[in-house]
């Protein structure tokens, strides 16, 4: 019905996490017959995007620099280190404001059915930067996922064999939530977690 350059316009867009075809349809038309302006500042932007960003050589998040605005913070503690599964976890790390360490991203967690590996997932750099004896203390902050878990327990291994100080951050009831409406799974992990008080 649409013409090849529309219809793969419209493939292009269902590359987006949660756009299906009638989302997609509807972005493309949106932007051909309403702002012309708009897509060609989108396809400029992911132009210059997919050409000028890359990974922190330190974290491995995505940057325009060879190292990171917070790897390069000399106000940021370096002997914490926060390991997270994607750029997005730092963003939610960070509007909490209370953590003053560094981070490294794994970009994904171990999944051995879909054949990621420990090195797939940079694993082996994490342990050679442990291996420089500056990390004190390594907080897992990967999700709370089957994964999340596995890549969690193998990371902590790695780390204790270095006789470093591992950490996972707490999951459980959130703050303000009702325990009528809290799942069995989330209730026994907070069980399970509880400290004195």
């Amino acid at each position: 019905m649409f013409s090849p350059l529309i219809d793969e316009l419209m493939s292009s867009l269902r590359c987006l996490p949660g756009v299906g075809p009638k989302s997609a349809q509807r972005m493309a038309l949106h932007l051909l017959e309403r702002d012309r302006e708009g897509a060609a500042r989108l396809a400029k932007s992911l132009n210059e995007s997919v050409e000028g960003v890359g990974r922190c050589r330190r974290c491995r998040t995505l940057t325009e620099q060879p190292i990171c605005g917070t790897c390069d913070n000399s106000r940021r503690d370096d002997s914490l280190l926060c390991v997270v599964e994607t750029p997005a976890d730092v963003l939610a790390m960070e509007s909490a404001g209370t953590y003053q360490g560094k981070y490294y991203i794994l970009m994904g967690h171990l999944s051995p059915i879909d054949g990621i590996g420990p090195s797939d997932i940079g694993i082996d750099v994490l342990v050679s930067r442990l291996q420089e004896g500056d990390i004190a203390e390594l907080i897992l902050a990967t999700n709370p996922t089957v994964e999340g878990e596995a890549t969690a327990h193998y990371i902590a291994d790695q780390a204790k064999a270095l006789n470093v100080v591992v950490s996972r951050i707490a999951h459980g009831v959130p703050l303000g939530g009702e325990l009528e409406y809290i799942d069995g799974g989330t209730l026994a992990h907070a069980l399970s977690s509880r400290r004195t008080i």
